[in-house]
């Protein structure tokens, strides 16, 4: 899970921009002050700071955004200059910021990959998680895993949000014959549909306005690979006719290009939509569906497998507090079935940063007052 830090003079705009990118599966923290954000880096691995262009960004090896309310390309060059990683307006368009976060993610700035705190902190942002639980729910999940990764059939990864569909095709990833090769994931909700195919296939100089120079896209990218297309269902029925194609054909062609590129990726999809569904209202293609979905993967709500919440609760605490360089946290047994028996709307991404809050907000324990004041 990457780590924010919102750097504004605005709470307003640091709730604002929180809530929204905890929503979308970010760590985030707040800092109304250039001091209070260099008192955190000196304790949080942030994997990227939003800062305010009123706000000097503190002196760590970590990319920033600069968000500003003056929308001058004299401002927007002077912050490119300073290092910025990109240049947003406000009010903020969400869709593109966080393209400009993945983006800043997945590209961090060259100049930063010999220092080794971002280094250790991208190679740590590398390793697949385990997927943790014993109940035959996680079970099932784990031997489709093994059956399925070493083939290149096409998977669709179906589950509600926060269930761990990424980590599910990062795993089918790392046991699968390309694991050599990259796994390239596109969050297709996130990216305007003005930009998806863009993103996707790539694009030549000179194919639109901003375009300055000829980019790949993530097939080209994920080429020998795994392309890991998650929120599938949220995309355009222009865009999905040119997936379909690419599948079809193992080709793409780039945004203003009418020259073909032959590209060799597995596709794995996730969604948390019903995609029936979305066939019988006409918003995706009953052929495309086929494609991808040859073998479906469904993982299961949290509240479906409650078994697994104490030891999800366990493997949180350690690896949080290893994070915070603080002593693992004991949890008393009333707190813990306290947390069982919450629903979980957001799943293992909720439970993971309530157990976050508890270990920043609790005393030497995690106590169940602890549970019912901050949860």
């Amino acid at each position: 899970m990457a780590k924010v830090l919102i750097l504004d003079h605005s709470k307003s705009m640091r709730n604002t921009l929180r809530e929204r990118l905890e929503f979308e599966g970010f760590s985030t923290e707040g800092a109304e002050t250039e001091a209070a954000a260099a008192e955190m880096c000196s304790r949080i691995p942030f994997d990227v700071i939003l800062s305010d262009k009123s706000c000097r960004v503190p002196e760590v090896d970590v990319p920033f955004i600069v968000l500003s309310s003056e929308a001058t390309i004299d401002s927007a060059i002077e912050a490119l200059r300073n290092g910025a990683q990109d240049y947003l307006t406000k009010p903020i368009d969400m869709n593109r910021l966080l393209l400009s976060l993945r983006e800043t993610l997945d590209h961090p700035d060259p100049a930063q990959a010999t220092r080794t705190p971002a280094k250790a902190r991208r190679a740590h942002a590398n390793h697949t998680e385990q997927i943790i639980g014993t109940s035959p729910q996680i079970e099932h999940v784990r031997q489709l895993i093994d059956k399925v990764a070493p083939s290149d059939a096409r998977v669709l990864i179906t589950g509600e949000n926060g269930t761990g569909k990424e980590l599910v095709a990062r795993w089918l990833h790392a046991k699968s014959a390309r694991s050599a090769f990259p796994f390239v994931e596109v969050n297709c909700a996130a990216i305007p549909s003005e930009l998806i195919e863009s993103e996707l296939f790539g694009h030549e100089r000179g194919a639109f306005t901003s375009a300055i120079k000829q980019r790949k896209g993530k097939f080209e990218q994920a080429n020998g690979g795994t392309l890991f297309m998650d929120e599938i269902g949220d995309m355009s029925l222009s865009a999905q006719a040119k997936v379909l194609r690419a599948l079809q054909e193992s080709k793409i062609s780039r945004v203003g290009s009418d020259k073909d590129v032959e590209v060799d990726v597995r596709v794995v999809a996730a969604t948390n939509k019903n995609l029936r569904d979305e066939i019988r209202k006409g918003n995706f293609r009953e052929d495309l569906y086929h494609r991808i979905g040859v073998i479906i993967v469904k993982v299961p709500a949290l509240r479906d497998h409650p078994d697994d919440i104490p030891l999800l609760i366990e493997y949180f605490i350690g690896k949080i507090c290893g994070e915070y360089n603080l002593p693992v946290k004991k949890i008393d047994p009333e707190a813990l079935d306290a947390l069982k028996t919450m629903p979980w709307s957001g799943n293992i991404r909720e439970l993971r940063n309530v157990i976050e809050r508890l270990i920043i907000l609790s005393g030497d324990r995690i106590t169940a007052d602890d549970v019912k004041s901050y949860c």
